[in-house]
């Protein structure tokens, strides 16, 4: 691919100039009249090696789930409108204002102008489209429903995005509150009870039981300091070690569903997942054994992504979806029903998209009530921890104020 530096008029004769990346000049002058410039100079961009600083780098927004819900949105449209693939990315690039969306659109561009097709184009940047939307592109564009492909994509999408952003917002208000009692065990250990302590040293008398391990847990903290941002560091950096590993992460992804309050919210939130990219699978026309290895890897639960593969075993052997999904033992009665009713009436894709409503539903209540059951649990954590503190500080005070009393009484 070469850069070209090209001027060009407009339906109003006005000149327009600009750079585009093709293979060809004759590729560059297609691309302009196809958005209705005529090409008056087109010539090889002078190289120029710019290279961004370190800062610029930082600065860098990555890609994140809503632009690829706006690029779904936009991709839909455009095509609904019956632009060009070419011309709709070109398009797009020009419009959009992050630099690393650009490139990626800038690339996609370029490999379909190579005359690869958009499922393969897409897929070249696996961190931004993964294989659920990859295999949805690609059999949209076998089946000339790329438009519906892409719609169904956009919904599934905004569904992801409001429910992290649910998750998040129920987990705001916890996080804060765990956080400010971190910093405060801190605060205290370090520089508060050291100051008690020398103040305690001069009562000559055994301070109370509660005194005695509050002020030996500041100075274990005080003393060992160093050790414990290490210790902490290197439990940061050994957790992120064993998740990425594909037996840790398998464990860990089993046991999460299994955890007080949020366990069954992420149970159902997966379930939820995988009855919609299910149903949006099978209605596109995707075959049932390669529908469900996709959306095995779209769960991002790797328990419940095998337990998914599991299903697709036992329907490579013949067997019916409502038994495989039985043997799992991860649905609901009522699901593994309704899945028995869509074989036997041929409704599988609706009553899938009725699963993952429920499913949904069900999901929005449980994060709607997070926060009031989570509250209870930190009020009660907080207050036993105020109380130690009290009952450590003062009871020492209290005892010396009842010696005073009883000498002076004497």
């Amino acid at each position: 691919m070469t850069i070209y530096a090209w001027r060009g008029r407009n339906s109003l004769g006005e000149l327009i100039q600009g750079e585009l990346d093709a293979v060809s000049e004759d590729a560059v002058a297609d691309q302009l009249l196809s958005l209705g410039l005529a090409p008056v100079h087109i010539a090889p961009a002078p190289q120029v090696q710019t290279r961004e600083n370190w800062w610029e780098q930082l600065k860098r927004r990555s890609i994140v789930i809503e632009d690829v819900l706006i690029f779904s949105r936009q991709m839909y449209t455009l095509n609904k409108a019956g632009v060009p693939i070419l011309r709709a990315f070109a398009g797009l690039q020009s419009s959009t204002d992050k630099p690393a969306m650009v490139d990626v659109l800038k690339d996609v561009r370029a490999s379909l102008d190579q005359g690869r097709d958009m499922a393969t184009s897409l897929a070249r940047h696996p961190k931004v489209f993964g294989p659920f939307y990859v295999a949805m592109v690609r059999v949209g564009e076998m089946t000339g429903k790329l438009t519906e492909v892409f719609l169904r994509l956009a919904e599934h999408l905004e569904f992801e995005r409001d429910t992290r952003a649910r998750i998040k917002q129920a987990m705001r208000y916890p996080s804060f509150v765990v956080i400010a009692m971190l910093i405060a065990i801190v605060i205290i250990n370090l520089f508060v009870l050291p100051v008690f302590a020398k103040v305690f040293a001069g009562f000559n008398t055994q301070l109370p039981l509660i005194t005695r391990g509050l002020l030996g847990f500041s100075g274990w903290m005080i003393t060992w300091w160093p050790a414990l941002l290490a210790l902490g560091a290197a439990l940061v950096v050994g957790l992120r070690a064993y998740l990425q590993n594909p037996e840790g992460r398998y464990n860990w992804d089993r046991r999460k569903l299994n955890l007080p309050i949020v366990g069954p919210i992420i149970l159902k939130a997966t379930l939820a997942r995988f009855a919609r990219s299910f149903a949006l699978s099978s209605q596109a026309g995707v075959p049932l054994v390669q529908a469900l290895a996709v959306v095995a890897q779209t769960v991002d639960n790797a328990y419940i992504a095998s337990r998914i593969e599991q299903m697709r075993a036992g329907i490579e052997r013949g067997e019916s979806i409502s038994r495989c999904a039985a043997a799992t033992g991860v649905f609901t009665p009522v699901v593994l029903q309704m899945m028995t009713v869509g074989e036997e009436t041929g409704e599988l894709d609706a009553l899938l998209f009725e699963i993952a409503e429920m499913y949904e539903r069900d999901t929005d209540y449980a994060i709607k009530g997070l926060s009031s059951a989570i509250e209870p649990v930190l009020l009660v954590f907080i207050g036993v921890l105020v109380l130690l503190l009290a009952l450590g500080v003062f009871l020492p005070l209290w005892n010396l104020g009842q010696a005073a009393m009883g000498r002076g009484g004497g």
